[in-house]
């Protein structure tokens, strides 16, 4: 995937978004007055969209990675069966078909099962992203899952937001949560004890790379990503009408040098098929979607 056509562009009152529905259903950038807000790197390599360190892989149907018996990538199903499922699941790297909203601010990209996906996944399933334009400094999406089998459907979907951020302003970064507990993956896959988390922490602070700030009160509370470098805040207005709950947000970025930090509301934790952390079913012929906006907010 690289051609030019197959990137869909779509632009409100000074904001963009681009999209790659072929590729994962990725969100490639959001623009706020020209200016970048996620983080696209220049010289993506497409031959492994997986790989591509910017915009939004959507993970589903698991996020992050699980493990059978300490060995990454297999999970175990209610009746004893292993199957194989790669590290944040299969939608990031499968082509999405598209729906474009009528007035042309949003877009919606659908992802069914195939023979591609029972291998690892024996279900059938929709599975729906949806980005709109609001206005000049609001993003609203939305993951929808659907369930038209038989029998329930184990899940727990997430975002992996690339936020563009100067690797050198880190320390003038931070990231505001509401009350949370603060828990990481064993290397065993295994979830750590929960110990309290601070309201704040700085985004040079190794501690809270790949932690998860699991939520223990009201979602009412926005998180937020202060950024004075860049003059910018963005808010994540993670209760929502009709939303399912989001479990956690994810606080991860590659290295020191890295150019991008990603803030990621996850519905569950890794590995949830086994600890139940956030583990998610739906029962046959049932819809829920988890949404949230991001609202990009000027800092003097």
């Amino acid at each position: 995937m690289s051609s030019e056509q197959d990137i869909i562009d779509i632009t409100r009152d000074g904001a963009s978004i681009s999209l790659a529905p072929q590729a994962g259903g990725r969100l490639m950038t959001w623009r706020v007055g020209g200016e970048p807000v996620i983080h696209w790197p220049a010289t993506p390599d497409w031959s492994q969209p997986a790989k591509i360190r910017g915009g939004n892989p959507l993970l589903f149907p698991f996020l992050g990675r699980h493990f059978v018996a300490g060995e990454i990538g297999k999970w175990r199903d209610p009746d004893g069966a292993i199957h194989d499922l790669p590290t944040h699941g299969f939608a990031r790297n499968l082509p999405f078909s598209t729906t474009k909203d009528a007035d042309g601010h949003g877009l919606r990209m659908t992802l069914v099962d195939s023979d591609a996906t029972r291998a690892g996944y024996p279900f059938a399933f929709r599975f729906e992203a949806a980005y709109r334009l609001v206005d000049a400094n609001t993003l609203d999406v939305e993951l929808t899952t659907s369930n038209p089998g038989e029998v329930a459907l184990p899940y727990y979907a997430g975002h992996h937001f690339y936020f563009h951020l100067p690797h050198d302003q880190r320390a003038s970064s931070s990231v505001e949560l509401p009350r949370t507990e603060q828990r990481h993956q064993l290397p065993d896959g295994s979830i750590s004890e929960a110990v309290p988390g601070a309201p704040r922490y700085t985004l040079d602070d190794p501690s809270i790379v790949d932690r998860f700030h699991c939520f223990t009160g009201p979602s009412d509370q926005p998180v937020r990503l202060f950024m004075p470098g860049l003059r910018r805040m963005v808010s994540f207005e993670l209760d929502q009408p009709d939303s399912v709950p989001w479990y956690a947000v994810t606080t991860w970025t590659e290295a020191d040098t890295s150019d991008f930090y990603c803030v990621e509301p996850w519905i569950g934790l890794p590995d949830a098929i086994h600890n139940g952390h956030g583990l998610r079913w739906l029962a046959p012929g049932k819809t829920e979607s988890a949404s949230l906006r991001l609202v990009v907010s000027p800092l003097d």
